[in-house]
């Protein structure tokens, strides 16, 4: 398959995947035609030697792995991490509200967005919807507004003089409410969008209890460059990562390893990690630990496993660009479509140590594939990963690596093709090595 032709599978996972939530249900469409077998947390497991699994945890984080045909004390795990979310705008529980006869949603800002990206863009909505049945059950759906249902129309430089010295800078709670429709003086606000609601889900509006609703751009991907070498979407950060390590883990040379071999995607990475499916709860801890114990494998022996293990901890990287050459350590500028990068930072913001980056370097090595390294300017702040987090949880020694990346949490971000075909490259190479 050519580097075009997987950043277009690529493109079509994001576009299909506007929220957390959607990406799941993604994957599983993916998983579901080679196989994999759906776990219950609930319930007791039995594994079988090389078992494909998977188990998801609140409809948005999910821990995929193939089982070893070898005991786990003799090969440890094999993993790659990544996350599901992005920053952006999710929709308040109360959110309608009627400002001089336009109705308006009321949004929260999600982690760190670059909130004027968010100005006149075809937005829409997209999310979880939890509702009871007619049995009286909790459950939940997923809700997809295809059409674009949103704007926040930006204030004309005739009234904002100075915006083009000074930059948009949006008011987080005056200036982020987002335009829906008209509304009559016999119409309600919330009851219009419950309404709304209803027809979308084909669910009775007093059934509807809450939601996760996240805004997003109608705009499909695409590639650009003289010759095709670039793609926009949104998400990149970090979907591309996702399929990424999805793509390796799903090649049939992949499939048939000795080693046990693990892809966990969880939410919530852009808000700091702490929750019940974040990198900083207890998923993987608890299905590494399940996984063990379906195995028969003892305590030390386990330990002993965690020991032999090494995790990849993907995530897009700032990608050198020459308009703005003082944001950058001039030693480590990292290019677009120069292959993928190893991230250090001195003070563990990043999980590389000089052992693990050599590891990865020499699966780059092995897969024919380029690599760089990168570290921050030291007057600048660095970002942090879910590598240090599960690193520090579980005692596996990891490497944070990513690809170069334009614009990082802009709701339009850009990357080159030629990079997310090595990364895809390097990641079989360390599952099948």
């Amino acid at each position: 398959m050519t580097a075009h032709q997987q950043t277009q599978q690529l493109l079509d996972f994001i576009d299909t995947s506007p929220s957390p939530s959607h990406v799941i249900n993604t994957i599983e469409t993916l998983l579901a035609a080679f196989s994999f077998i759906k776990l219950d947390e609930t319930e007791q497991w039995t594994l079988q030697a090389s078992g494909r699994y998977y188990v998801v945890r609140d409809d948005s984080s999910i821990i995929i792995f193939v089982q070893g045909q070898k005991p786990l004390v003799d090969t440890g795990f094999k993993l790659i991490g990544a996350h599901t979310d992005s920053p952006g705008l999710r929709i308040k529980p109360n959110a309608a509200t009627s400002t001089d006869g336009l109705l308006r949603l009321g949004v929260e800002v999600y982690g760190g967005p670059i909130l004027a990206t968010f100005a006149d863009r075809d937005l829409s909505l997209a999310g979880r919807v939890s509702y009871k049945n007619e049995q009286g059950t909790i459950t939940s759906q997923l809700v997809k507004c295809d059409k674009p249902l949103l704007r926040l129309p930006n204030l004309a430089i005739h009234l904002n003089r100075t915006v083009n010295e000074d930059g948009l800078k949006l008011h987080k709670q005056q200036e982020l409410p987002l335009i829906l429709t008209h509304l009559t003086e016999e119409q309600l606000p919330a009851a219009y969008f419950a309404n709304w609601l209803q027809q979308q889900l084909n669910i009775e509006a007093k059934r509807v209890l809450s939601w996760d609703l996240a805004v997003y751009d109608t705009q499909k991907g695409v590639f650009w460059g003289a010759d095709n070498e670039f793609y926009a979407d949104s998400q990149l950060d970090n979907l591309a990562s996702c399929h990424a390590a999805l793509m390796a883990l799903l090649d049939e040379r992949v499939l048939t390893t000795d080693n046990t071999l693990v892809c966990a995607f969880f939410d919530h990475e852009e808000i700091g990690s702490s929750s019940n499916k974040g990198a900083d709860g207890c998923f993987l801890t608890d299905v590494l630990g399940r996984i063990a114990l379906a195995t028969q494998t003892n305590a030390e022996d386990f330990l002993r496993a965690l020991a032999k293990s090494f995790m990849i901890s993907a995530d897009m990287v700032h990608a050198y660009q020459p308009s703005f050459p003082l944001a950058y350590d001039p030693d480590h500028k990292v290019l677009v479509n120069q292959g993928p990068v190893i991230k250090v930072n001195a003070n563990q913001r990043y999980s590389t140590s000089s052992g693990s980056e050599a590891v990865f370097a020499q699966c780059c090595e092995q897969a024919g594939v380029p690599y760089q390294k990168y570290a921050n300017r030291n007057d600048l702040s660095c970002g942090s990963t879910i590598g240090s987090i599960t690193s520090s949880r579980l005692g596996i020694q990891c490497v944070d690596v990513g690809n170069p990346l334009w614009a990082m949490h802009s709701i339009r971000e850009s990357a080159g093709v030629e990079d997310h075909h090595f990364m895809i490259e390097v990641m079989k190479m360390f599952f099948s090595s």
